[in-house]
């Protein structure tokens, strides 16, 4: 699928994984809207890609909407790519047998509002408005990359929020990729492995760590970079063929309990 002068929306754009996707994509020729609530970060990637940045809380109906309405004034959209979400480390069960020690339900509703639900929201606003783009050759008028987790399918000790909630995205891929093949829509989810983002800090300390993770990754024994991922879901836009599939690109890691 062509996306030279289509628009695009990267949800959680701003950095990490988002940000690659945002430029690989600015690359193809789309025009993309950063949706990330760091304005710092977003307007500067959004400048040095051409794009715009939108301020958006995934979990916000109306800022979703209005993603999508940005995106639409600048060109057809054709891709949307939902990267945003959060991670939470939490045991089921306190130590002390007491019930305030449990998983805090708060924090649960909250990873899940944001991973799954506001990653469904940001799919069912903007395929509506991909139905009304005039089909290509192939009958297609757009295509949507979900981001998932290894955590969906190894989830480790803690991540039970985490896990359900990618686990969620992993479940809803057939039936809304089912859902969207009538208007020309094809929908895909990429499963990250252990990919190396801000998320794990700086330094030497933080190196160190990182190097650690690698040595369980089956080869090559590092983290994925970026732009190694950003690639994957860039290829299930374009792929005109890739269509309900959920891919791990993870370099062969199955993640131990903890």
């Amino acid at each position: 699928m062509d996306i030279t002068r289509a628009s695009a929306i990267v949800t959680g754009g701003a950095s990490g994984i988002g940000a690659a996707a945002a430029r690989q994509l600015a690359a193809k020729g789309a025009k993309v809207v950063v949706a990330d609530l760091n304005a710092e970060k977003g307007q500067a990637l959004a400048k040095e890609i051409g794009g715009i940045f939108v301020s958006v809380d995934v979990t916000d109906n109306e800022q979703n909407k209005n993603a999508v309405n940005e995106a639409v004034e600048l060109a057809p959209l054709r891709a949307v790519v939902n990267s945003a979400g959060i991670g939470w480390a939490q045991r089921t069960i306190g130590r002390d047998g007491e019930f305030d020690s449990a998983f805090d339900l708060a924090a649960f509703t909250k990873v899940i509002g944001i991973n799954l639900i506001g990653t469904f929201d940001m799919v069912r606003l903007a395929a509506t408005k991909m139905s009304q783009n005039e089909p290509d050759a192939d009958g297609q008028r757009g295509a949507i990359v979900n981001l998932a987790s290894v955590a969906a399918f190894d989830g480790q000790i803690g991540q039970a929020a985490y896990s359900a909630s990618k686990g969620g995205v992993v479940g809803m891929t057939l039936p809304v990729a089912r859902d969207l093949s009538s208007a020309g829509i094809r929908l895909n989810t990429v499963a990250p492995g252990l990919i190396d983002t801000p998320i794990y800090g700086e330094g030497e300390q933080a190196e160190a760590f990182k190097a650690k993770l690698g040595e369980s990754v089956l080869f090559p024994k590092r983290l994925g970079t970026p732009d190694e991922l950003a690639s994957m879901v860039v290829e299930c836009i374009t792929n005109s063929y890739m269509n309900a599939e959920v891919i791990r690109v993870d370099g062969g890691i199955r993640m131990p309990p903890k």
